[in-house]
């Protein structure tokens, strides 16, 4: 299979300094990630272990994913034409700011003070994502699958970096204590970014949405359930093994990072695999992983089984964001990194969703139900990556 060929290395000053801000603005993933894995990994910090309600706690969520569908409006209006180091610095100023916030809105604090403060950290996350994807054009240029892939990877470890956080903090310090050392992470990286932000400005990606090509629309739809699925479990996890399991929030917040450390691992096994073995046969074993998983999670009343399901889930999930990348060196090469940051905040938004909607199911019958969804989700991902693959040998033959 053709692999993407990376251009000519760069032969101005200007072209360097432009490629190496660009490798310093791939770390914004790894704060992008953190950010986004916050809400779920808070919850036993938020004590609704022990005040479980499935409404409030989808709220949290609803709260995150409004934050990211405002965001592009924001960007657009007051950032146009703005350097995007400059968005990289407002960014993590308000994402500093909003978790910093929420320090103060422990109970008996009114749940709409702690909702303003997620809302805010949706906006912030939407910010630095289309500020990161701006500024990383240039090393996009010289190797696009081989871009995304990294971006990937520094997503995930902020997400295992966020619940190991938690988890090493939780019968340490309080929870003021403990968000208040959260927020650190991106006053941290305002002040980086501040000192060596990238010169990129941000603007329009100049590929028309009808010009789009359906393979963009399907990765879309991907990412989406992807997501989703991803998200449902994050968010989800420790609520889940606290109230089916009885297991302590530290135990649960372990099995949360575990979760991130099977998808990390996976996708870098995967990534090996790839060029080795057939993509068919990977994503058998991937969904069938997953689907096992999901199983196993639901039924099991112990934490031998909730630690296998949550290992087969992981690495059940692991595999679809390869193949995708993939799809995207060979498909969208002179595309503008723009456009993806539009594909994958429309992903992440909608994906932050799922974690919402399964709060009815989860107020219905139970926190046991939760773990049902991603089933449907996984066949439709696996799915959407087969009409990914009919459609471009259908293209190839006309």
């Amino acid at each position: 299979m053709a692999t993407p060929q990376p251009t000519s290395p760069p032969d101005r000053p200007g072209e360097w300094s432009a490629l190496a801000a660009g490798r310093r603005a791939l770390a914004g993933f790894f704060l992008l990630g953190v950010l986004m894995s916050s809400p779920g990994a808070l919850l036993p910090a938020w004590a609704y272990h022990v005040n479980f309600n499935p409404r409030a706690v989808g709220a949290h969520f609803l709260s995150v994913g409004l934050g990211l569908v405002a965001a592009p409006q924001i960007t657009r209006r007051f950032l146009h034409g703005r350097p995007a180091g400059l968005a990289l610095v407002l960014a993590c100023s308000i994402a500093c700011a909003a978790i910093a916030s929420m320090a103060f809105t422990i109970d008996p604090a009114p749940l709409p003070a702690r909702l303003v403060g997620l809302f805010a950290l949706g906006i912030a996350s939407g910010i630095l994502n289309a500020a990161v994807f701006r500024s990383i054009m240039p090393v996009y240029r010289q190797g696009p699958a081989a871009t995304v892939n990294l971006a990937g990877a520094f997503f995930g470890l902020g997400c295992l970096a966020t619940a190991l956080l938690l988890a090493g903090t939780f019968n340490v310090y309080t929870v003021p204590s403990t968000l208040v050392f959260l927020a650190l992470l991106p006053g941290f990286f305002a002040g980086v970014f501040a000192r060596g932000g990238p010169a990129a400005v941000l603007a329009e990606s100049p590929v028309a949405a009808d010009k789009l090509h359906i393979s963009g629309w399907l990765l879309g739809l991907l990412l989406l359930f992807q997501f989703a699925n991803e998200w449902i479990l994050a968010g989800w996890l420790p609520l889940f093994l606290i109230q089916r399991l009885g297991t302590s929030p530290l135990s649960a917040l372990m099995l949360l990072a575990l979760y991130w450390s099977a998808i990390l691992g996976g996708r870098l096994v995967i990534q090996t695999l790839l060029p080795r073995v057939n993509h068919v046969r990977i994503l058998g074993w991937s969904a069938g992983a997953a689907l096992f998983g999901c199983v196993l999670l639901s039924a099991t009343n112990n934490l031998s089984g909730a630690t296998v399901g949550v290992l087969l889930t992981g690495g059940g999930f692991a595999a679809v964001y390869p193949l995708a990348v993939e799809r995207i060196g060979e498909r969208f090469q002179g595309y503008h990194p723009g456009l993806f940051n539009g594909i994958f905040s429309v992903a992440v938004a909608g994906g932050l969703l799922g974690p919402w909607l399964v709060s009815y199911p989860a107020r219905w019958w139970g926190v046991g139900s939760v773990m049902l969804v991603p089933l449907v989700g996984t066949c439709l991902v696996s799915m959407l990556v087969l009409l990914i693959w009919l459609e471009a040998r259908f293209e190839r033959t006309e």
